[in-house]
């Protein structure tokens, strides 16, 4: 009886309930009639299986209802996992197999190497590469460790809070979240600082989305509002399991003997945050991973590029040869054995071991085949992996490091985050991007506006600037319009006839207000032609909304809590204009009026008609200090102009004329009316309407929309405003930039479809003129399958209908964009019709996908890289794109300021969007040629090196002999070879960076896959054969039948092998040389010095004991040194190996060049400085042709200028 007198008498208090200015979703629930000794009656069945016992986290712990804590973990491995995983990812590496099992074999007498010298370098090689995976893990573990150790307010019992971290909390403890605080779990909401029990929740990390939900407590939970109240709390929750559904939820309460029913409006989901409201009670329903945003997280993916997948065929290949040539070893080795070895008494046939009985042949073979598997292995190099890590990691550090990708207002640089899949950078043919808080700042500018058939503000927007700039670069000097920063204001006459204004950026200095004309400022508008229009037009900004003020604490000023950017946009610029909203209570809007006699004037609020995707509008219903009732109505043009009435046209045509103007421009609109409504007429409705609103059912909605529908005709239009969606810093110029490089870029967003869609006008991946191909599910009266069948053949037949449009179309320029809703999208992607709609989609400029889920995210991502087979990147900044990043082949985070779950989930992370072109244009475009030129060159010398072995086996009757010496083989690849590869994969670099951002088109080297395509690798593999053949056939021929010293001595093996040595490590590394582009004394340091090493090498070791050096005794420095036939042979083989190839290049770049072959000609000649026309000409040629991006909106636009020049040209000529 207390609790319930209590209950009344704070439900008789005067307070502040916001939630009544929601009419679509205020209703509290009413207590459902259940018997509660009855557990059937309750919610349950497959899928509602949960039971949370309020206040008892302990029960929890153990079964029937043990739930797993809310620890979460994003780490590929664990303490125990770590080992298994990390040595399969190594040896899913086939060169690592192989190494294995040479390895094996190297313990085996057969083999023709030490054990150390095979098990070494591998144990080095899989170490080194486990320890980056280990410290790339740790990295992730050490930001998920950051995150559980965060402290909430926790009931600790007895009515007492206290802190815990959020690893500790449990299924059924109640929580004190304060303002500004992420929710650390699912809760079902309780209580909150307002009395009514709402509060303000913003869910950026979920679905991306900035403006704030509303969420309300169930009325019978609102007297727990203090932490007193919760000492002998008891209740039970019956809901649904855990599923990735952000946007429903079912569920009941029971609470003192009553079961209410729960919906989404009372649950808070992890990661989303509370604003504008103090603090909120709520109870623990959902942990870690159950919770709804990790449930549409994926697991760590292991990801390697496409250039290391390809690698593995080409180690199959060599892996080929190598048995190959294994075999015709064993096989020559066998028949040496039988028909040879009887004859050859020095080896004493009659004492032989098994390796070498001439009685069994065929089992000396198989031993030798082993041999000969292991002496040939130098084809396949173990270098190549380790070489392969430190160029990658060198990478890494070059991005790391760059200046150019450092963001000074966060301080944050570009961190590649794993060096693995630097390459795929520059293979890159899809963006699959998120919108806010990745494309834009969530910010929006009032610019322009049309009162009364007069469009006023003189501003322009990006899009009007880009043009003019570009339009007065063609018909005055040629320059880049994005880097015309010394015009200040000017008209320009072009040439075509067209007057173009030009204005630089300006800000203003207030925020979400760029509006300049002086005709409506500072009470100039009284002045103008009407107004009491302009008048109305003022207090429809400042009253038309449900936006909260509040006092900004360090400056006084007010600021807007509003749910939309706009409405923040149009209350600054009504306070501009002289109106300003400044305070709000339970039932009156109140506004501060300048002009035209400055006073407080008061508006009550009677009703709120909200904006939802499906009106395209919103109204409010007020009533003014003279007892005037008014219907104040905002929304889409298309709606509103359907609802004028006849005398509330007098403006449509001008005003339609000024939204033309403002869509052109760029600019987002939205028109203005009112309704001036008779007392009579406002109280039977309004009867209505009350009665729509407590009305309780699936019909309720539909039923309150019929009724908002018949109060929001016969409209009087008064105006439009056009506001500019502020992206982010430089994002039009990277889209541009990247739509040139040949990119597609998709839009993946959780926004509305109409916040969607302007964002993508704002952007420039959407222009007037692009034909819009909207998909989206419709209504349908049948039940279950048939409905669903229904809709997804009405899908269907809306991709079918695009598709044939589109082979249709006839005009070269006709751009179509495909803009997609969640619920249709959830069909779409279903197996059947999947591959439907990404053919639709791979043939439109233009992708838009809106409200969808993580999961949908993710599973969009999915079947864009597996259905067109192209390499994905994926970049967002929230939970909510977590999904997508780890899908993508490329995961890029945004640093950004709403938490650090989608850098945790990256590969690579950036400050700001516009970094990505940077990013890809420039260091992807060198990482994928600097990886792919390395991997050929190191097969090139592999092979080059690797058949002379054979062929001198071959040449010495099969013996097994390697003509080397092993410290020559060990110090080929670890020593003498492995620097110059490096220094090629890390500094190499065929154009500078300004220049690849100059000339984008140089990007499509990647996903065409010009350097590591098959002919290409072929090729190199050739060259090396020809190679192998010249140092060993060249050395031979000179060598063999004639005395190579001035006193007669013929060479010995020892001389003849280091002779061939010598020949390889001058062609190779002459060959790297011819390779090169950019050459500074790091490169010339390694080439150069690798062979001067080789000299010292073979002179020191010649010095070395006759125990140590073998055969090698003073080889250099008196049987080879004084020799000039040596140099002679070393001159001619290098020679003869590389004139090949120089002839080659030659060919190609005087016949066949490629593009950076024709830039860097310019570059050397310095016609970039000395012609710029020919410069600018070569770098408008460097682009590919596309339909999105700035610079196809402003050739859209010239086109349509010109159109309207001829057109007036036409009309004015006179037939004589």
């Amino acid at each position: 009886m207390a609790r319930t007198g209590r209950i009344r008498k704070k439900l008789r208090r005067e307070k502040l309930r916001w939630s009544k200015l929601y009419t679509f979703t205020c209703a509290r629930s009413s207590p459902v009639d259940v018997d509660c000794a009855n557990p059937s009656q309750r919610l349950q069945g497959p899928g509602f299986s949960r039971i949370v016992h309020c206040n008892k986290p302990g029960l929890h712990r153990r079964k029937p209802l043990h739930y797993p804590s809310n620890y979460i973990s994003t780490t590929k491995y664990n303490a125990i996992t770590f080992l298994p995983k990390a040595i399969f990812e190594q040896f899913r590496r086939v060169a690592n197999i192989y190494f294995l099992l040479a390895a094996i074999l190297s313990l085996t007498p057969i083999a023709p190497f030490s054990a150390v010298s095979m098990i070494a370098p591998l144990a080095f090689v899989i170490g080194l590469s486990m320890a980056k995976e280990a410290l790339e893990d740790w990295r992730r573990f050490y930001q998920d460790m950051k995150v559980n150790n965060r402290k909430v307010m926790t009931h600790k019992g007895d009515g007492n809070f206290g802190y815990r971290p959020w690893q500790k909390i449990r299924v059924g403890d109640v929580l004190k979240i304060e303002k500004d605080q992420f929710f650390p779990a699912d809760l079902l909401l309780l209580s909150s600082s307002y009395e009514d029990g709402i509060c303000y929740v913003e869910t950026m990390n979920l679905d991306g989305e900035t403006n704030l939900k509303v969420k309300r407590a169930l009325e019978v939970t609102l007297p727990l509002d203090d932490d007193e109240s919760f000492k002998d709390f008891t209740a039970i929750i019956t809901c649904e399991d855990p599923n990735p559904n952000l946007y429903t939820f079912m569920g009941n309460l029971e609470f003192e003997k009553q079961v209410y029913s729960l919906d989404p409006n009372q649950i808070l989901l992890r990661d989303s945050k509370l604003r504008n409201t103090s603090y909120i009670y709520g109870v623990v329903i959902f942990t870690g991973h159950d919770s709804k945003v990790m449930q549409n997280s994926t697991e760590s993916p292991s990801k390697r590029s496409k250039i290391e997948k390809k690698m593995d065929y080409v180690i199959y290949i060599l892996f080929t040869l190598l048995v190959l040539i294994s075999f015709i070893s064993s096989l020559g080795f066998a028949v040496y054995t039988k028909f040879g070895m009887p004859h050859w008494w020095y080896l004493r046939p009659d004492d032989a071991s098994s390796l070498y009985d001439p009685s069994t042949p065929a089992l000396s073979g198989i031993f030798h085949l082993v041999t000969a598997l292991i002496l040939y292995g130098y084809l396949i190099p173990i270098s190549l992996y380790v070489s392969i890590e430190v160029v990658k990691v060198l990478q890494a550090m070059f991005i790391n490091q760059d200046i150019q990708m450092y963001d000074e207002d966060t301080g944050k640089p570009a961190r590649a985050r794993t060096s693995n899949l630097n390459e795929e950078l520059g293979q890159v043919d899809t963006i699959l991007s998120d919108k806010t808080g990745t494309l834009t700042c969530n910010q929006m500018d009032f610019l322009k506006c049309s009162i009364a058939g007069v469009s006023y503000g003189v501003g322009s927007s990006e899009v009007e600037i880009a043009a003019a700039k570009q339009m007065a670069a063609e018909n005055s000097c040629p320059a880049d319009y994005w880097h015309i920063n010394e015009i200040e204001s000017s008209e320009i006459q072009l040439k075509s006839g067209i007057t173009c204004k030009i204005e630089k950026d300006q800000k203003s200095g207030i925020k979400g207000f760029s509006f300049e004309d002086d005709r409506l400022l500072k009470g100039n508008w009284l002045n103008e032609p009407n107004p009491g229009s302009l008048l109305m037009f003022f207090r429809v900004l400042a009253v038309c909304h449900t936006a909260i003020p509040e006092v900004d604490e360090e400056t006084s000023n007010l600021t807007y809590e509003a749910e939309s950017p706009d409405e923040g946009a149009f209350l600054v610029a009504a306070r501009e204009f002289g109106f300003e909203f400044h305070k709000r209570t339970q039932s009156s809007v109140f506004i501060q009026e300048s002009y035209p006699t400055p006073a407080e004037r008061e508006f009550k609020i009677l009703n709120l008609l909200e904006f939802n995707s499906k009106r395209k509008r919103m109204s409010v219903i007020v009533q003014d200090e003279s007892g005037q009732i008014i219907l104040l109505c905002k929304g889409a043009d298309s709606i509103i102009f359907d609802r004028l009435s006849r005398n509330g046209r007098t403006y449509e045509e001008d005003t339609m004329r000024h939204l033309n103007d403002y869509a052109e421009a760029g600019l987002r609109t939205l028109a203005l009316s009112y309704r001036m409504l008779d007392e009579s007429e406002y109280s039977a409705w309004n009867k209505e309407f009350i009665k729509a609103k407590a009305a309780i059912g699936p019909e309720r909605d539909a039923e309150l929309e019929r009724v908002a529908d018949i109060i929001e005709r016969e409209l009087v239009l008064i105006g439009a405003t056009a506001v500019e969606d502020k992206l982010q810093r430089g994002v039009p110029q990277c889209i541009d930039k990247l739509a040139q490089a040949g990119l597609k870029i998709w839009v993946l967003t959780g926004d509305k479809m109409e916040t969607a869609i302007n964002i993508g006008f704002a952007c420039s991946l959407l222009r007037q003129g692009m034909k819009q191909i909207s998909i989206s599910t419709v209504s349908t009266d049948l039940l279950n399958q048939d409905a669903k069948k229904a809709i997804k053949e009405n899908i269907l037949v809306q991709i079918t209908n695009a598709s044939q449009m589109i082979k249709l179309e006839k005009d070269p320029h006709a751009a179509f964009a495909l803009i997609i809703d969640g619920k249709a999208l959830s069909y779409t992607l279903e197996d059947d019709m999947k591959h439907h709609f990404l053919n639709l989609a791979v043939d439109c400029a233009s992708v838009i996908c809106c409200r969808v889920s993580p999961k949908q995210k993710a599973l969009v991502t999915r079947l864009v890289k597996e259905g067109t087979e192209r390499t994905t990147l994926a970049i967002g900044d929230g939970a909510n794109d977590v999904g997508m990043i780890q899908e993508a082949d490329i995961g890029v985070g945004i640093s950004g300021v709403e938490g650090m779950q989608a850098v945790m989930a990256s590969d690579f992370s950036i400050a700001q969007f516009r970094y990505l072109e940077r990013l890809l244009v420039v260091h992807g475009h060198w990482c994928y040629k600097r990886i792919a030129q390395m991997i050929c060159y190191f097969f090139y010398k592999n092979i080059a090196f690797g058949l002379t072995l054979f062929y001198f086996e071959a040449y010495t009757g099969f013996s097994g002999q390697s003509v080397y010496e092993d410290w020559y083989m060990i110090l080929f690849n670890v020593i003498l070879t492995s620097l110059p590869v490096i220094s090629l994969g890390a500094f190499e670099q065929d154009v500078s960076s300004d220049v690849c951002l100059q000339f984008p088109a140089l990007y499509q080297q990647g996903p065409r896959n010009l350097f590591f395509d098959w002919s290409r690798i072929i090729g190199w593999m050739t060259n090396g054969l020809y190679s192998s053949l010249a140092v060993f056939f060249v050395n031979i021929s000179i060598f063999y039948s004639q005395a190579f010293r001035s006193g007669g001595q013929t060479a010995d093996m020892a001389a003849m092998g280091t002779t061939m040595f010598t020949c390889v490590v001058w062609a190779v590394n002459l060959q790297i040389t011819l390779t090169m582009s950019h050459f500074t004394w790091i490169q010339h340091l390694f080439v150069w010095g690798s062979i001067t090493t080789w000299y010292f090498f073979s002179f020191a070791y010649g010095l070395m004991s006759p125990v140590i050096s073998g055969n090698a005794f003073h080889i250099l420095s008196e049987s080879l040194g004084p020799a000039p036939m040596y140099w002679l042979a070393t001159f001619l083989v290098a020679t003869a190996c590389n004139v090949p190839y120089f002839l080659h290049l030659s060919y190609q770049k005087l016949f066949h060049p490629l593009d950076h072959h024709v830039i860097q000609e310019i570059k050397y000649f310095k016609k970039d400085v000395k012609d710029q026309y020919m410069w600018t000409r070569e770098r408008s040629k460097a682009r590919q042709d596309t339909k999105i991006g700035f610079t196809a909106r402003v050739d859209a636009k010239i086109r349509h200028l010109k159109g309207k020049l001829q057109r007036k040209v036409s009309s004015l000529t006179v037939i004589p």
